[in-house]
């Protein structure tokens, strides 16, 4: 109820930033979604896929991959369907599927920094013209009123701030949080990829050696 009666006294200015926090909300239900699916223990994923090179069954270690598509067995798999080929050619394709799977990771977090940002300054903007009206509506009225009319301009104001303030902390907290996983990510995606690539040309000298 307290909040219903905060937005009605916020005036126009609190539309503009409902929107935006809005948007923020299900940017970061999104993103956080996502980003929990792409979650993958690498370092078990590369134990297992190891096991399976070393004995030479690199169909097992695609159908490894393949039993939990996130970005770093997609792009795993990718190289280990190269693995007859030239190291060069198990690279790009790693490469590219990289290409394709990276960007839906990194995808629209970065929205959410520019979303606090707006959110504060509508809630600027909504102080500013609260002020402007308030100041301008007492200019010609009786002094028993100027008060009331006033306060009730400033008031106006003070709620705009409150709600952009409010709405763009938390898009810019969401941001933070959301691209640390990111970046956890990436950095987990990085490294397996490098190990894979290695356990392949390893497994494959091994091979040539034994040969």
């Amino acid at each position: 109820m307290f909040l219903m009666e905060a937005f009605k006294e916020g005036g126009w200015g609190m539309y503009p930033i409902l929107l935006i926090c809005l948007i923020t909300i299900y940017l970061t239900i999104d993103r956080a979604s996502y980003l929990a699916k792409c979650k993958v223990d690498a370092d078990r994923l590369i134990s297992l896929i190891k096991s399976q090179i070393v004995s030479g069954n690199v169909r097992g270690a695609i159908t490894t991959c393949q039993a939990t598509p996130v970005p770093l067995t997609k792009i795993i798999a990718a190289g280990l369907a190269k693995s007859g080929g030239s190291e060069h050619d198990i690279q790009q394709a790693m490469d590219e599927e990289a290409l394709r799977e990276l960007p839906k990771v990194e995808k629209r977090t970065g929205y959410l920094a520019m979303l606090g940002n707006l959110a504060t300054l509508a809630g600027l903007l909504g102080t500013i013209t609260g002020l402007i009206k308030s100041f301008g509506a007492v200019a010609g009225v009786d002094p028993s009123m100027k008060a009331t009319m006033l306060s009730k301009g400033i008031s106006e104001a003070m709620n705009c701030t409150a709600f952009g303030l409010g709405t763009g902390i938390f898009g810019l907290a969401a941001f933070a949080v959301l691209n640390g996983k990111t970046q956890h990510i990436l950095d987990g995606v990085n490294q397996g990829t490098v190990e894979a690539l290695n356990l392949v040309i390893a497994g494959r000298s091994d091979t040539g050696a034994q040969h």
